[in-house]
């Protein structure tokens, strides 16, 4: 049975539905996007006879009579929403009333398209042709209200005459075209039409097949549909306020702002945040609605509620004042611009959080601000909200809603940062994210928002860092260049032609450009003591500290020097992170000690492991070990985390991490890490602790891991394995048991 209605509706028809509020066009929906050209083929289309496509309504469940939620109560609810069509039916509605559309820039304008009736052509209306007397410059009079059409007729005839001859054929020709044009508003349309009981999934699959490789619709899309239905002024704030903050202001209050452009969609996130404390769209759309959890019906009265929240946390939202003073969070953090930004997704959260704090909790502005600051740097440099965002938010959501007082708040705040940036973060996982040459890698501009924050001068030069990164400056040059300690050239002469290893993160340092040329492609050996020369020891050895560069770099053998700055670097940072958050007192997480692990033996939250990729028995490196240690970190991601110790025997027995033979533990460290990227995914190092620890004169390898976001598999050469962990085992689920596990863990 088809999910959908058909009818044939004509254009006079829908015409008078839009204004009667039966049918939702809102102004703002979407901008009309289609090119002027496009409107002039339509109409050619329709006056032809030729086929002009169909039109997707959903009936939006709305009862007779119920008025739009905070407008004019003369506004009557829309009974269909367009969700295919929309353009077309703005081109129609434009120009037939004669109507402005609001185009992507958010400006408005009128569509007039010109009509020749003796050559029966079609054209977008210029300069010329509005002169040209055998046009019709704009054919939305033809439909005016003071149309008389037996004298338009008449005077074109004549006025055209004036300037060429005309046969009485022609005459009659142009008086047929005429009556044709305006007689278009008696062509049907195919119109299909989704009851209010289809899910706006569904929807999006019927608007994904209609419309091949077209856009296709997401949660955002559902929602600003409501907004506009139900509550179009609260739509029509949300778009106005991405046009200022994109557009520079000329002196006026204005939400611009140098570190992001917000789209509607993205403040509309902070909407439904703050209103309903929610990050998964998918879940907002039915409660927005008002849908019974349990009917499955529609409910005005809930709607009413839901919408009455977003009314309520909207104002918040967008006010100027609460986004300014938010925004100074992130200079607080060290962060200067959209270039350091690299996740606009953590600026939005960030958002909702101090709004939280300031509307819901009572806390004061100045120490939100400060909390704010603290949080916003952990999660731009460990790119919390980079995968799975939503789902990551909605747990940071769960841990802070409901909770009895501000300071609570704010505790509970400095607690997830505190059990995210850990002593395992900083000397092993930072690091080894600073392993590459991603030119906007979170770690890079964590560094260099630490090197702002610690007032670190620019390197070779007395300019500080902070006055050279003002966003509002451009210029031809850029004032501040990240320049090749070791350069490209004089690597590239000694061999060394992989990009990815020229440029690597630690081999870049602040410089002014005028410094830069000047280095050229001189080995360090050669330009490092030139320019340290007039240095005082005092002077080079805090330069030194703070661009994390080794004694003598400038002498080390080029990977050497880059593991050693990549410690140096996260230092740095830490550093920086620890001035942050001076005078606060974070929580540190509850960590057993190791010794305590290993007395209370294997369990459902502890496992021992003998190597980290060596057989014992046969003394080689054995991808059976690789497996076994993944399987057990997945187990743990996957049920209520727990610890895996390397270097244990499975009796308790400390027999340490040397059987693993790598140099030193960094490496080692950096070696499970790619393991787990490679083979479970970069989803879940935020949830991987790493430390090394001594026990009975041994080191071992102790891995924390905590609950996982989603499910983890481990990969296993071609297939991908899930693990839980149960009981002292791990085990491994197959077919349905896994949609079942993860039905019930993971919803």
């Amino acid at each position: 049975m088809p999910i959908f209605t058909t009818s044939n509706i004509p254009i006079s028809s829908l015409i008078e539905d839009i204004d009667r509020g039966k049918i939702g066009l809102p102004e703002l929906q979407r901008p009309f996007v289609w090119p002027n050209v496009n409107v002039r083929d339509l109409f050619d289309s329709l006056y032809r006879g030729y086929p002009a496509g169909f039109l997707l309504f959903w009936k939006t469940g709305a009862e007779n009579g119920l008025r739009s939620i905070g407008t004019d109560a003369k506004q009557a609810v829309p009974e269909l929403a367009i969700v295919d069509g929309q353009q077309r039916l703005t081109s129609l509605y434009a120009v037939v009333k004669g109507g402005e559309v609001l185009r992507s820039n958010f400006k408005k304008e009128r569509i007039q398209i010109a009509f020749n009736p003796l050559s029966e052509r079609f054209d977008v209306a210029d300069a010329a042709i509005k002169k040209d007397r055998a046009y019709i410059p704009d054919i939305s009079v033809l439909w005016g209200a003071e149309f008389r059409p037996s004298a338009y007729r008449k005077t074109f005839i004549a006025e055209l005459l004036e300037i060429r001859e005309l046969s009485e054929s022609d005459q009659e020709k142009i008086e047929a075209a005429i009556d044709h044009l305006r007689n278009l508003l008696n062509y049907s349309f195919v119109a299909l039409t989704l009851p209010s009981s289809v899910d706006e999934e569904t929807i999006a699959e019927v608007f994904v097949r209609i419309n091949g490789k077209g856009k296709s619709l997401n949660q955002a899309d559902f929602i600003m549909t409501l907004m506009s239905v139900f509550w179009e002024e609260g739509r029509k704030e949300l778009e106005e306020f991405s046009l200022k903050a994109s557009m520079p202001s000329d002196g006026q209050s204005s939400p611009f702002n140098h570190f992001i452009k917000p789209s509607p969609d993205q403040m509309l996130r902070a909407t439904v945040g703050l209103a309903l404390k929610r990050a998964r769209l998918e879940n907002v759309y039915g409660a927005l609605r008002g849908r019974d959890a349990g009917t499955g019906q529609d409910s005005s009265e809930k709607r009413e509620y839901q919408f009455a929240l977003m009314r309520d946390a909207q104002k918040t939202v967008l006010s100027v004042g609460n986004w300014h003073h938010f925004l100074n969070a992130l200079k607080l953090a060290g962060y200067r611009g959209q270039k350091m930004i690299s996740s606009e997704a953590a600026i939005i959260f960030s958002y909702v959080l101090y709004l939280m704090g300031i509307r819901d909790y009572s806390v004061h502005r100045t120490d939100m601000r400060q909390v704010i600051a603290e949080f916003f740097f952990m999660a731009a440099m460990t790119g919390r909200f980079t995968n799975s965002p939503e789902t990551r938010f909605e747990a940071d959501l769960g841990m802070l809603r409901d909770l009895p007082s501000g300071d609570v708040f704010v505790a509970r705040l400095r607690d997830i940062c505190a059990t995210t940036l850990t002593n395992d973060y900083w000397d092993i996982t930072l690091p080894s994210q600073l392993a590459t040459s991603a030119s906007r890698s979170p770690s890079l501009f964590a560094y260099q928002a630490a090197l702002i924050m610690l007032d670190a001068p620019i390197l070779f030069g007395t300019l500080k860092i902070n006055t050279v990164v003002d966003p509002a400056i451009q210029g031809s040059k850029a004032s501040l260049e990240q320049h090749h300690l070791f350069p490209r050239g004089y690597l590239e002469d000694n061999g060394l032609s992989d990009l990815k290893m020229i440029n690597q993160i630690a081999n870049f340092a602040a410089v002014e450009w005028p410094t830069n040329i000047k280095i050229g492609k001189k080995a360090p050996s050669e330009y490092v003591p030139m320019l340290i020369a007039g240095m005082v020891p005092a002077e080079r050895e805090r330069i030194n500290k703070l661009h994390a560069l080794p004694p003598h770099w400038w002498e080390m053998p080029y990977n050497e020097f880059l593991i050693a700055r990549r410690l140096k670097m996260a230092q740095v940072v830490r550093e920086a992170w620890e001035l942050l958050t001076q005078g606060t007192k974070p929580s540190a997480p509850i960590q057993v000690p190791v010794a305590s692990l290993i007395s209370g033996g294997e369990s459902g939250a502890v496992e021992f492991k003998s190597t980290l990729r060596v057989n014992l028995h046969t003394g080689q490196p054995d991808e059976k070990m690789h497996l076994s240690v993944l399987k057990t970190i997945a187990g743990f991601l996957n049920a209520k985390g727990g610890t895996l110790l390397v270097g244990v025997s499975d009796d308790g027995t400390v027999i340490g991490i040397s059987s693993d033979g790598f140099p030193n533990e960094d490496k080692m460290g950096l070696h499970l890490v790619n393991l787990i990227k490679d083979r479970i995914g970069d989803v879940f190092l935020p949830y991987v602790h790493l430390h090394f620890d001594e026990q009975d004169g041994e080191r071992v390898l102790a891995v924390r891991c905590e609950v996982g976001p989603k499910p983890a598999f481990a990969k296993d050469g071609n297939q991908q394995r899930f693990y839980v962990r149960g009981g002292n085992a791990t085990a491994e689920l197959v077919g349905n048991s896994i949609t079942d596990y993860v039905r019930q863990r993971f919803q």
